[in-house]
């Protein structure tokens, strides 16, 4: 019988789940994997699952699919809208969204495995299917590797996946090279001397401290890194102070540095850290200031080779004129832990999932950014058709390039 992808994907946007918390989306993607003949594999890295199909010899071929959704209210309007919530880690209750698109990714993966399952008398080999929790924590690979993932599966020779974007529908992003950027997410608290608003002069005020640190922050990637180059210093969160008339001793800037290769990376640290302490230290702060690391992630690196040989398989199975170069992308991915703890290539590329008529149409205006919602947005839904088809489509062949 075949598996209803559209009644599955609408289920899966009805029901979304925070990160770790994935429990309903596993058992129903387990399921299906169960259903089509797969070896399953439940609780790996807390919620993720394992799937393996070994038929015969031949390469190991890892597909991936994440499967969390984001603390964001959907304002989608959609009949399928989700008005679920959950409860974040600081215990908060939370609206909840799959405002990224990983329920359309668990959908392509079920639909390229009952394909290739159909088609398995044409190809040899064994297929690994990873359906991933906590993407969005940039933790859900590493949770998976670091509970035993090798000792389940075989290493492989190739690591594949893909992700929903707001390119239209039909078209396929894929580059050789760094496909997205590295990222870090810093925490940095400076420390001052609170006391009454009405005597600033016997304090160590860290909000002026924090307010000129951000402003010197922004001079990274102005001033230090090359035009041609790429870097982002995003400070997303600044919190201190609860009254108007208290200074307080402290203030919390939270940081998102994102870059392409290593060597920006560490050049991009040391100018932050140089930043912040110099800051502190003009202000007069008598404590050093805190920078800790909450997260990173490393580069989304495509291996040349084997892209060239998934960008001949889409362009076989979609059309030529179907497979672009999107650039790098400046945001980031956990995919590549799977690919730099086996040592195997890593292939990860994008597809659209915009009505095509509205993307031409906003492009001719030259409004893409106000009328298209990206990842992330409330407002972030991929058509089902034909995202759904394209996305199958896509896996299976790039994963069939390998199968013998």
């Amino acid at each position: 019988m075949t598996i209803d992808l559209e009644a599955l994907y609408v289920d899966l946007h009805q029901h979304p789940e925070l990160s770790f918390q994935e429990t309903r989306t596993a058992g129903i993607a387990a399921g299906h994997l169960r259903d089509l003949g797969l070896e399953v594999h439940e609780g790996v890295g807390v919620t993720g699952v394992v799937g393996i199909l070994t038929n015969g010899d031949g390469p190991v071929v890892w597909l991936r699919a994440d499967m969390d959704a984001l603390p964001v209210g959907e304002q989608t309007g959609l009949a399928y809208a989700s008005t679920a919530t959950g409860i974040d880690p600081a215990g908060n209750t939370v609206p909840v969204m799959h405002a990224c698109g990983h329920d359309m990714h668990v959908t392509a993966m079920i639909g390229a495995v009952e394909k290739l399952v159909a088609e398995r008398a044409e190809w040899s080999g064994t297929l690994v299917v990873l359906i991933q929790p906590a993407e969005e924590y940039g933790a859900g690979s590493r949770a998976m590797l670091d509970d035993g993932l090798l000792d389940i599966a075989p290493k492989p020779d190739i690591v594949l996946g893909q992700h929903v974007t707001p390119l239209p529908a039909g078209t396929i992003g894929v580059r050789p090279g760094t496909q997205m950027a590295a990222s870090d997410g810093l925490t940095v608290t400076l420390h001052g001397r609170g006391g009454h608003g009405s005597r600033p002069h016997s304090t160590i005020d860290p909000i002026v401290m924090a307010a000129a640190t951000v402003m010197r922050l922004q001079t990274i990637v102005s001033r230090e890194v090359d035009p041609r180059d790429v870097a982002v210093v995003t400070v997303g969160s600044i919190h201190a102070g609860l009254k108007n008339n208290i200074i307080p001793a402290e203030a919390k800037l939270e940081l998102s540095l994102r870059y392409p290769n290593d060597e920006m990376r560490d050049r991009v640290l040391a100018s932050v850290e140089r930043i912040v302490r110099a800051e502190a230290a003009a202000s007069g702060a008598e404590r050093e200031p805190e920078i800790r690391t909450d997260h990173t992630l490393p580069p989304t690196i495509n291996d040349a080779d084997a892209t060239a040989r998934v960008t001949s398989a889409l362009q076989r199975a979609l059309g030529e004129a179907s497979v672009i170069d999107p650039g790098m992308f400046t945001g980031s991915e956990d995919v590549s832990w799977f690919a730099r703890d086996t040592g195997a290539p890593l292939v990860f590329w994008f597809w659209g999932g915009v009505d095509a008529a509205k993307f031409a149409e906003s492009a001719a205006a030259g409004t893409l950014d106000k009328d298209i919602p990206t990842n992330h947005s409330p407002y972030f839904a991929p058509v089902i058709h034909p995202t759904i088809e394209v996305g199958v489509t896509a896996l299976s062949a790039a994963a069939r390039e390998f199968l013998d």
